[in-house]
């Protein structure tokens, strides 16, 4: 069979987007979001606003450059090596840390049925578990870690569809009130949520990001990335305004599972949360197995140009990156290992998705430069079809980026906790500096602009 017979087609890219960005993030978000309050319901909307904005450009640079690599390869185009190597790395770091984050959220609703007294290092141990059996799915290969995406995405959509029509019927409009309880200031409290509220849209460029995958990518992952968005954006924001009205604030600071918390309240009893907590488990899988492709593609471009170790590029028999997804997962565990040595699983979760926020908002804030720049150049040259519109979103585009990098701190959390997903990123970015030292001699001239369409 041909390598052009197993890409990925519409379906199964928009398939992919959507399983990428429903993970479990949504599904522990209002655990996270309470220490805010329902006032993170207007956070939620206004990341929504910037999730759109982000979809609409990345759908904009795909039909220009449809490229592997995505953010990173806009990048390296507008802003030459350097600034393109820092991007894949901080986008490698996304990837992983932020599998390494589903992993953590996942487990909270494995819990559900196992480990229900949260014994730390069995709670490590499940992580793993979940890490691992994704790696090993697509180590046998992109058809089937096509198939896991598609069944999985049907499943974890109609979870969210449920609660975004049936869970609004059992709202309790005192639920809302007070809309702050952070102790912080309006705006504080809106934009802190915001930054936890965007790890639930990470995943709108992954099919940018795999576009070596994609069948006609020109054409396909624009249209696979509005309509994944779009989609997405929908249900989850009638999702949460359920369960913020169902359970009390108080009740969703303390729960594990809140999705499950609020099914239960529907229909009474136990049995509505289990089956709404398998549904989430098996979101969760389809998310990892997602990431883990996702997490070998950055790279795997990357290193083709020369800004990554060659090993990177090298694929297996079955035509997989193999060395980019182990190494991936290596690291994704050993940062749910360090994180679970100090923290209970809802913190190891908040503090993973704030790190993610920022190292993904930089290449996000990059391509929206990339964007600006060309445009702006394009103008020059007398080509202002879509001009207006392209500007309209990628401005918008580069100010949320920015939002999300200011206000990803742990709130209410001591000192070293609250500074700690910036001091984690911080980290993991340095470490990039002796790798890009050692690939200097090996590295390619970027390819010229390609021409707006």
């Amino acid at each position: 069979m041909s390598t052009q017979d197993n890409r990925f087609g519409l379906t199964t890219a928009t398939a992919l987007i959507v399983g990428s960005i429903i993970g479990v993030g949504v599904f522990n978000l209002p655990t996270s979001l309470a220490a805010y309050g329902p006032i993170s319901l207007v956070s939620m909307a206004l990341t929504t606003v910037g999730a759109l904005a982000l979809a609409l450009l990345f759908a904009a640079l795909s039909r220009r450059m449809p490229a592997g690599g995505g953010p990173y390869a806009y990048t390296r185009v507008a802003f030459g090596n350097r600034l393109g190597f820092a991007n894949a790395w901080s986008y490698w770091i996304t990837a992983w840390a932020g599998n390494a984050a589903i992993a953590v959220g996942w487990v909270l609703y494995v819990e559900h049925f196992v480990n229900t007294g949260h014994n730390k290092v069995f709670s490590v141990v499940l992580v793993l578990v979940g890490l691992w059996l994704p790696a090993a799915v697509n180590l046998t290969g992109v058809r089937n870690m096509g198939w896991v995406q598609v069944v999985t995405t049907a499943l974890k959509f109609a979870a969210l569809a449920f609660m975004s029509v049936v869970g609004l019927f059992f709202v309790k409009a005192a639920n809302f009130t007070p809309a702050n309880v952070s102790g912080e200031t309006t705006w504080t409290a809106i934009g802190g949520g915001m930054a936890i509220a965007l790890f639930s849209y990470l995943g709108v460029e992954t099919a940018a990001v795999a576009a070596g995958k994609v069948r006609d990518p020109d054409r396909n992952i624009p249209r696979a990335t509005v309509i994944a968005t779009v989609a997405t954006a929908v249900v989850y924001l009638l999702s949460l305004v359920a369960v913020f009205g169902i359970l009390p604030n108080e009740r969703l600071q303390g729960a594990n599972a809140p999705f499950s918390d609020a099914a239960n309240e529907i229909f009474g009893g136990t049995w509505a949360g289990h089956v709404m907590a398998a549904a989430v488990v098996v979101s969760g899988f389809g998310a990892l197995t997602g990431w883990t492709m996702i997490c070998a593609e950055m790279p795997l471009a990357a290193a083709k140009d020369g800004l990554f170790p060659a090993r990177f590029a090298r694929m297996s028999p079955k035509g997989v990156p193999a060395f980019g997804i182990v190494s991936s997962t290596v690291l994704a565990s050993v940062a749910v290992v360090v994180n679970y040595l100090g923290s209970a699983g809802e913190t190891v979760f908040t503090t993973l998705v704030l790190m993610t926020g920022i190292t993904a908002a930089i290449p996000y804030a990059f391509s929206a430069l990339a964007q600006i720049k060309w445009r702006l150049r394009d103008r020059q040259r007398h080509q202002t079809r879509r001009l207006a519109l392209d500007l309209a979103v990628a401005v918008p585009a580069l100010v949320f980026s920015f939002l999300f990098i200011w206000y990803s701190r742990n709130t209410g959390q001591p000192p070293l906790v609250y500074w700690a997903p910036f001091l984690l990123a911080g980290i993991t970015l340095v470490i990039g500096i002796p790798v890009y030292t050692a690939q200097r001699h090996r590295l390619t001239r970027p390819d010229p602009v390609p021409d707006h369409r």
